[in-house]
């Protein structure tokens, strides 16, 4: 079956005239140029059944509007339907004859007018533009039902272009969606070298990038590039990592690439198709199958029109030889002569199988879409429901009429443009899948709604998918391995984003997802588990009375104070002796008092602070070691007044008891109060320490007022040096027992301890600060205890032969 571009192949006269424009051929044989005669015709072959179907769909939907009572009464459309070979250059001439008709009209007048109204196709994009190109000077307008590059969808470039299939944009952004859906991170890419490829192309992989998708090559084929270069590409994919590719060709294109295919023995890729190719019904046979087997890919969702199969049996003898390989006439030798009984039925061809009418449907949709124009023009005068015949018909039909149409089909799907020129952009997902007899089917896997709100586009309905190679097991195409949770990608110098090394989490941070692009830091009191995957509370840290050091502490504490009460008991029993009265013995049991208060106010630092034991810590720890060093003030101010007075020696004591008491009240009175300032200007509180240890919560008591503590801290030592200083002045002062030397002993514990206690206090981390005040409180309470009562409890114990006045007084 052979056809030339500037005759039309299928013709009928009516009140009006659509033109159409289809790839009814895939080849083109170009005549020789002499420059001397006239150019024969342009032939084309190899008739494209898909495209012939187009063609009768058309011609389907305009008889189907002339039989119609209520579109376009009255009123007869005619067609005339041209072949574009699928080339620019026949499509050129295919628009000319459509305009201008075939017959040669020497010396007559030009009438200005365009033997057709509106155009119908083209099948290709390129030869769309070719064909806006003329016809946009004239406002002709132009619904194709095939072409979708999105550069058709500029209106001031094309303004009298529609289009009853969606623009690529979507689906380019829709197919990187899909990659980025099943994790395939890596693939290649391939397109045709035109203006459907290129910008199809060009869209996904500025949607690829955005979705965090690369894209490992890129090539472009063309139906007229030499097998050389075709078999090249293939070698360039079957070399590649990428196990995915997506594929924005169209059929003349993927046929070329499919047999260099077949030759490299090229399988085991994942397709992922554009709408141009991925429900064609010529490539799901089995000569493709191991290579295309479970090819994924977005098409417009298939429709039913009734009536058309039984219409597509009713085919001119032209296509009834092409279809049957035969001829009615007697042609050459081995030529089969159709007999007439061959039956349409009986084969199985693109042409015949309509069961998935998807761009037939649109092709359905554009030859309505210019009878509503039409329809709504001739309304200009109703009265009621019938039509007035006066109505005066416009011959200027333009692309503003076509624009503002908005009708329902007999389907239910609702036909409109929007600003662009374009219609709702809805997709299926299908899926290559094999039926029970073998044989590859479209199965619709998902959905795909650019009307929908962002994220919600792409949805799948539940349904199986197979892969590659008819596997069960979906394939990964990545560059790098998945980072897991507790990792973060770490971008490789000269490489694409999506080859990456994985780098742990720092701690305090975590990744909870795979592939994450950076590690997010725990909220404060959170920390990261040792997998880096989740934050969890930190340790709260304090000195407790379970763990060890806290049981240790305690139990010094605790034998400290049992054994102030020992000695107590001990000055109790021996009162009335000579060395328990020398001792001053009221001082000495307000002494062992102020210890006991020492030692027990140790164990007020552990358990976990509380705002009623942070302010009792530190009170009760300043007024116990302020009592206890008023008491040895009062002892040493004793012995001194005792052996420098000049007095007799039995009115000292009457004189020095008053003053004794109140130096002790008066001392420790100025303790009370320095405390209850502190308690009300600034009083100490728990607070966490996030600060100090970043992986853990070290719950302590905030001094509140560093001045109130170092206040309460000096005057202890304003005291602890007073008592030295005294003490160390009386050490010599004739006495069997000199009860000052031992002062003094205990007073250079004391103040070493405390001095070594202030930069240990400082450096000492989290829980350890408390252990170290502890430490001080319970060492130097050890220290007075040991220095100034054991002496005496050893002789009331063990010597008391030395428990006499005489021996007190150093006289033998």
């Amino acid at each position: 079956m052979l056809g030339s571009p500037e005759f039309p192949l299928l013709s009928k006269k009516g009140d009006f005239t659509i033109g159409g424009t289809f790839s009814i051929h895939s080849q083109i044989s170009k005549p020789p140029l002499s420059f001397t005669d006239t150019p024969e015709p342009l032939i084309c072959s190899r008739i494209n059944f898909r495209e012939f179907r187009f063609a009768q769909t058309m011609i389907f939907a305009i008889e189907e509007i002339n039989n119609s009572s209520s579109l376009l009464p009255n009123i007869s459309i005619g067609y005339k339907v041209f072949d574009t070979c699928g080339s620019t250059l026949p499509s050129t001439r295919a628009v000319m004859g459509a305009m201008n008709g075939h017959e040669r009209t020497v010396g007559k007048t030009c009438s200005g007018q365009s033997s057709v109204h509106a155009i119908i196709g083209a099948s290709e994009s390129s030869s769309t533009i070719v064909m806006l190109q003329i016809l946009g000077i004239f406002q002709i307008p132009v619904i194709s039902h095939f072409a979708t590059c999105a550069c058709l969808s500029n209106r001031k470039d094309y303004p009298s272009f529609f289009r009853t299939i969606p623009s690529d944009y979507y689906q380019s952004r829709a197919l990187a969606k899909l990659v980025k859906h099943f994790g395939w991170t890596w693939v290649g890419a391939i397109r045709s070298d035109n203006d459907y490829g290129n910008d199809g192309m060009a869209t996904f992989i500025r949607a690829a990038n955005q979705e965090g998708v690369c894209v490992e090559y890129s090539e472009a084929i063309s139906r007229t590039d030499s097998s050389e270069e075709v078999a090249r590409v293939v070698r360039l994919i079957r070399s590649s990592s990428a196990r995915v590719l997506v594929a924005f060709l169209a059929q003349s294109e993927l046929d070329i690439l499919l047999e260099e295919a077949l030759n490299q023995n090229l399988t085991g890729l994942q397709w992922v198709g554009s709408e141009s190719w991925i429900t064609a019904g010529h490539l799901a046979n089995r000569r493709y199958s191991g290579i295309l087997s479970g090819s994924l890919g977005f098409t417009i969702r298939k429709a039913k029109i009734s009536g058309l199969r039984d219409f597509l049996l009713q085919v001119n003898p032209k296509f009834w030889e092409a279809a049957f390989e035969c001829k009615f006439q007697s042609s050459a030798l081995g030529q089969t002569q159709c007999t007439g009984s061959e039956r349409l039925q009986d084969i199985n061809n693109t042409f015949t199988d309509v069961s998935q009418l998807r761009i037939s449907n649109c092709v359905y949709k554009a030859v309505y879409a210019v009878a509503h124009a039409i329809h709504n023009i001739l309304k200009c005068g109703q009265s009621g429901d019938r039509m007035n015949q006066t109505c005066i018909w416009e011959e200027n039909f333009e692309a503003k009429q076509v624009k503002d149409v908005n009708f329902t089909l007999q389907s239910g799907e609702r036909v409109y443009f929007d600003g662009n020129g374009d219609p709702a952009a809805v997709y299926d997902l299908v899926n290559w899948q094999r039926n029970q007899a073998g044989d590859t089917v479209f199965v619709t896997v998902g959905n795909y709604n650019a009307s929908e709100p962002n994220g919600k586009e792409f949805t799948m309905n539940g349904i199986n998918i197979t892969w590659a190679a008819e596997s069960l097991e979906r394939p990964q195409s990545v560059c790098s391995e998945s980072c897991l949770p507790g990792f973060r990608q770490a971008a490789i110098k000269g490489k694409p984003i999506c080859c990456f090394s994985c780098i742990a989490c720092a701690a305090g941070e975590i990744s909870n997802s795979s592939n994450s692009a950076e590690c997010s830091r725990c909220p404060l009191e959170y920390w990261s588990n040792d997998d880096r995957s989740q934050c969890v509370p930190k340790v709260i840290e304090f000195l407790s009375f379970g763990e060890t050091m806290g049981v240790l502490l305690t139990i010094f504490s605790l034998f400290g104070a049992g054994l102030t009460l020992v000695v107590s008991c001990v000055f109790f029993r021996f009162r009335h002796t000579p060395l328990v009265k020398a001792s001053n013995s009221e001082l000495s049991f307000l002494l062992l008092f102020s210890l006991s208060l020492c030692f027990l106010c140790s164990l007020t630092f552990m358990g976990q602070p509380t705002n009623w034991s942070c302010m009792l810590r530190h009170t009760t720890f300043g007024i116990a070691f302020a009592l206890c060093m008023s008491c040895i003030l009062a002892k040493t101010i004793a012995v001194v007044i005792a052996f420098k007075a000049k007095r007799p020696a039995n009115t000292v004591p009457q004189c020095s008891a008053p003053l004794q008491r109140t130096s002790v009240l008066s001392c420790t009175l100025m303790q009370v109060l320095v405390c209850s300032l502190w308690l009300t200007l600034a009083p100490p509180y728990p607070n966490k320490n996030t600060a100090h240890a970043t992986e853990r919560i070290i719950l302590e008591c905030d001094l509140g007022s560093p001045v109130g503590f170092w206040a309460v801290l000096g005057y202890i030592g304003l005291l602890a040096g007073l008592c030295f200083m005294l003490a160390f002045l009386a050490r010599k002062l004739p006495d069997n027992f000199n009860e000052a030397k031992f002062i003094t002993f205990s007073m250079l514990i004391f103040c070493a301890v405390w001095i070594t206690f202030i930069p240990a206090y400082v450096s000492s981390p989290g829980k350890f600060t408390v252990a170290v005040e502890i430490f001080a409180i319970l060492s130097s309470s050890f220290g007075l205890l040991f220095c100034i009562f054991i002496p005496k409890c050893y002789i009331l114990l063990l010597k008391p032969e030395r428990n006499t006045k005489k021996h007190m007084m150093g006289r033998n």
